[in-house]
């Protein structure tokens, strides 16, 4: 990530937590956060935990490999993502707004959404909307949503950008990320631990190097 970006998001990050010191944080009443294949970690499994941002390139660049991790390790591995609306990505914050309004319909679409978007991202990026009022771009992103999905659900996408629970779902995903010290996406935890180079796409190879030796017999464990 450009040094700009780093220095921007940090900034942010400062401003937010001076909030923080200063007023009462409102808890959620539920966990951010949306569950790969609705398989809730368990005390045995590994957790990743990733923030994407849907139009963001590197976070799309990152899903595939990460995907192939998945599916090699199977239901050792819980993943959980987490919406990170970057504030100098084109309609970053809209976009994740959706995630929330389908996982709140059917949470089985709301993977199906997310690589709609990495597949498409050219529809909502730079110069393809840079003419358009927000409002229009809203009407865009309900009718890609509600196409990616089924076009029976465009009347509950389209009341879902006018539900204020799924702004509030979607800001909270923002600070949820910026009080884990998120910078910018893709960025991974696994087990609550961050890993290196944040911001960058990570390949199979290098999930196999940070999963493999988790899985090793314990006798084989190194401190």
């Amino acid at each position: 990530m450009e040094l700009w970006k780093i220095q921007y998001c940090n900034s942010v990050l400062l401003v937010i937590f001076i909030g923080f010191a200063s007023a009462q944080v409102t808890i959620p009443s539920k966990q951010d956060g949306f569950w790969y294949q609705n398989r809730i970690a368990k005390e045995e499994s590994i957790l990743i935990e990733a923030f994407f941002d849907p139009v963001c390139p590197d976070s799309r660049d990152s899903w595939p490999p990460l995907k192939l991790a998945l599916q090699h390790y199977g239901s050792r591995i819980s993943l959980v993502v987490h919406p990170f609306p970057l504030p100098y990505h084109d309609n970053a914050f809209i976009s994740s707004r959706a995630l929330h309004i389908i996982n709140k319909l059917n949470t089985s679409a709301t993977y199906k959404l997310l690589e709609s978007f990495f597949d498409q991202q050219d529809k909502f990026y730079g110069k393809a909307t840079f003419n358009l009022s927000k409002a229009s771009v809203v009407d865009e992103i309900v009718k890609f949503t509600s196409n990616a999905i089924g076009n029976s659900n465009y009347a509950a996408v389209k009341a879902g950008f006018t539900d204020p629970k799924t702004d509030q779902a979607t800001r909270i995903s923002f600070k949820y990320g910026c009080v884990k010290g998120v910078y910018g996406t893709p960025f991974f935890f696994v087990n609550g631990f961050p890993l290196p180079d944040a911001g960058s796409p990570m390949d199979y190879k290098a999930w196999r190097k940070i999963m493999d030796p988790l899985f090793a017999p314990a006798g084989q464990l190194k401190n």
